[in-house]
């Protein structure tokens, strides 16, 4: 059932995707073509009006809305190759804003069923830590950021310390509306709450629960968005450092396969659906956020040949044909998809080695 649940939201979340561009594109007055959700062979179709044509496809693996004019020049009035600079942008984009927009309701409509949000807060610190940096952690001190980034949830505090490697961190507190600061932070051997040594950083934590209003709901419904953005793009930054390598990377095999483990790990079917959902807000941010990234094939891409045409025609009066890039886009989408495959293949490996990648 669990794997069935994950197909459908990503379906829904693909769909919610090329949704945004079909509505961009017939606010901006774009003639489309077609409207697909799915990829490969055809299920159904029906010819809407203004000439669109809307259809399901077999692989639920993408989706696509054909626009006039996107990938080669046209003489129609209406294609998006006539349009101006900002209507291509908000074409473009629109994709990628709706999918930050659905993940955000889903948050949005979750946190209205909570009572209340845990706050990270300070249970105080080693016995050593005050030696070593030259002042306390108190009990009942907030954690405000960690080299320079916010923390808004426990689990922030996790993330952070995992991107700083094991490094000296900046840590900020919160202090009765103060910020107090913790400056380089380092790795050492301090005692815990039971005396036992251990490798760390020296302080406590816990969390505070905090009311549910409709103004909390609304903040941690931020929250959350940005703390997911943010996951997002440490990911990338550890595959540029090589933290991670690509046999880390999971594809639509991989997500399905996790949804389908969160579902069967939950308590009941209803935290099943809750857990599931929420996971799907996660991939909905994560597809925003990869889909804006300036690689050529992807909606940032677009952006940034558009970018560049555009600098062109200002400095040299001449726009850089779109077979130019027509042709870069199918290269870099033969790698991607490539990428994929190959992301596929480990998805299988692990499924069938019970874990191990290949």
């Amino acid at each position: 059932m669990y794997i069935i649940l994950a197909i459908l939201l990503f379906g829904i979340l693909i769909a919610a995707h090329e949704w945004g561009h079909f509505i961009a594109a017939r606010l901006c007055g774009v003639t489309v073509h077609e409207f697909s959700i799915g990829m490969g062979p055809l299920i159904w179709k029906k010819d809407g009006k203004k000439g669109t044509k809307f259809s399901l496809r077999a692989l639920p693996i993408g989706g696509f809305c054909s626009l006039e004019g996107e990938e080669e020049e046209s003489d129609d009035p209406h294609s998006l190759s006539n349009q101006g600079f900002w209507k291509k942008v908000l074409v473009f984009a629109a994709g990628a804003v709706m999918n930050l927009l659905v993940g955000m309701l889903i948050i949005l409509l979750l946190n209205f069923q909570a009572t209340g949000f845990y706050v990270p807060a300070a249970a105080g610190c080693a016995p050593e830590f005050e030696t070593v940096n030259g002042g306390a952690l108190l009990e009942g001190d907030i954690f405000y950021s960690i080299n320079g980034s916010r923390v808004y949830t426990p689990s922030d505090i996790d993330l952070l310390i995992m991107v700083a490697n094991g490094q000296p961190i900046d840590l900020v507190v919160l202090r009765d509306g103060e910020r107090v600061r913790f400056d380089n932070l380092a790795v050492g051997t301090f005692s815990d709450s039971d005396g036992n040594p251990y490798q760390g950083y020296g302080f406590y934590r816990t969390a505070i629960v905090r009311e549910a209003t409709l103004g909390t709901r609304l903040q941690y419904t931020w929250y959350n968005t940005v703390d997911f953005v943010r996951t997002v793009w440490f990911s990338l930054q550890m595959l540029v450092n090589g933290s991670a390598g690509v046999s880390d990377l999971n594809g639509p095999v991989g997500i399905v396969s996790t949804i389908n483990d969160v579902g069967n790990q939950s308590a009941s079917v209803a935290d099943a659906l809750m857990n599931i959902v929420y996971f799907g807000a996660f991939i909905s941010v994560n597809l925003s956020v990869m889909n804006l990234l300036p690689i050529p094939a992807l909606d940032g891409g677009h952006i940034l040949f558009l970018v560049v045409s555009t600098v062109s025609e200002k400095l040299f009066r001449r726009k850089i044909p779109m077979k130019y890039e027509a042709a870069i886009n199918m290269v870099f989408l033969a790698l991607l998809m490539g990428l994929m495959l190959f992301v596929t293949f480990n998805d299988v490996m692990r499924l069938v080695g019970g874990g191990t990648a290949a």
